[in-house]
């Protein structure tokens, strides 16, 4: 079972879209996330959000012209983006297994994102595969970026994964790491508690 279905029980969407809701009218800009992805591959490139929860960063993608395909296994959390963008492609899996070819989905994507403390939040003993699997819907040159935090101050659950673990998880499914930052302002890392990796499919 998955540290996120251990953390929700997998009933959660609807609270956790309403914490964002909130956030947005405080003036936070909901965004990074998407203006981020955005600044590395071109308007119409095709992007997997891995771990895409209630659509928030997907659903921007797609409004800034992406060609968007959202994955999750909280079906809570995929009602919820469901609803709000009905008209985007959102499928139920574990990441772990994940296989484009079962939704008729083609793995060329340019660019996958596992934004929100996705990796620290599998299902333990699963990071290599998901990796793996994440590497395997990526056409050569391909970017995988992921954000999460590495300690209790920016975790809900204890922290599992180290960058070294990651990186090694990545090198083994064929990708280098490109660019490191502490942020998904761009800010740069400084061996803290968040980091926002960048990893690119070797040709």
């Amino acid at each position: 079972m998955s540290r996120w279905r251990d953390l929700t029980g997998g009933v959660s969407g609807s609270e956790y879209a309403a914490r964002f809701e909130a956030l947005a009218r405080g003036g936070r800009d909901m965004h990074g996330e998407a203006a981020f992805c955005a600044a590395l591959v071109p308007p119409a490139a095709r992007v997997l959000d891995a771990g895409c929860g209630t659509g928030r960063v997907m659903i921007r993608l797609s409004e800034l012209g992406y060609d968007c395909v959202g994955v999750d296994l909280d079906s809570s959390m995929l009602e919820v983006a469901r609803a709000q963008a009905p008209e985007l492609p959102w499928f139920q899996a574990d990441l772990a297994e994940f296989d484009p070819a079962r939704f008729g989905v083609a793995a060329d994507f340019d660019l996958v994102v596992a934004a929100g403390n996705v990796l620290p939040l599998l299902a333990p003993g699963t990071e290599a595969a998901v990796v793996d699997r994440l590497a395997v819907t990526l056409r050569p040159g391909g970017l995988l970026v992921a954000g999460f935090g590495l300690d209790a101050a920016h975790l809900p659950v204890p922290p599992t994964t180290t960058l070294p673990e990651y990186d090694a998880c990545c090198a083994a499914a064929g990708l280098v790491l490109v660019d490191r930052f502490a942020t998904w302002d761009g800010a740069p890392y400084d061996d803290g508690g968040y980091a926002v990796s960048v990893h690119r499919l070797a040709v």
